[in-house]
């Protein structure tokens, strides 16, 4: 179980998708569990999730656990096949839920009532890498193989 989880292709793509991911998805994990960059923190975001949106408290909390969480691990190369998984579950449902009736392109001058999903599929495609060649270079994935 060890080498399916862990196990990594000790290259560049892996460490660079996944640092990609990483830091894309820290600031916003960050302002919906610390309130870091404008953000409004993990009890109004909850509620938000909760009340606003109608998700229920687990997946709510999920949202705010991947985002968050996930993206340490990631940006740490630890158990990023998972996190990857879980990313591609959390953006492809963004994707359904809140991005499909905006289009594709994202809303760059302001015209559209929302954004589309093209950044979405971008944090998609780098997060298969991620787990299809695993954590890559640099890694605590990579170290706890060789262990």
């Amino acid at each position: 179980m060890k080498n399916l989880i862990f196990k990594t292709n000790n290259d560049w793509t892996g460490f660079i998708a996944r640092l990609t991911v990483g830091f894309i998805l820290f600031p916003h994990g960050a302002q919906k569990a610390l309130g870091w960059f404008g953000g409004f923190g993990f009890g109004n975001t909850m509620g938000y999730f909760t009340q606003t949106v109608h998700l229920p408290w687990l997946i709510a909390f999920l949202v705010i656990a991947v985002e968050f969480l996930g993206a340490i691990s990631l940006l740490l190369g630890f158990a990023s096949r998972i996190w990857a998984i879980a990313v591609i579950i959390l953006f492809t449902g963004i994707i359904f839920t809140a991005h499909t009736d905006n289009g594709f392109f994202m809303n760059w001058l302001g015209n559209q009532k929302g954004e589309g999903f093209e950044y979405h599929l971008l944090v998609l495609g780098l997060s298969l890498i991620v787990l299809l060649q695993g954590s890559g270079r640099y890694s605590v994935d990579a170290r706890l193989v060789s262990w």
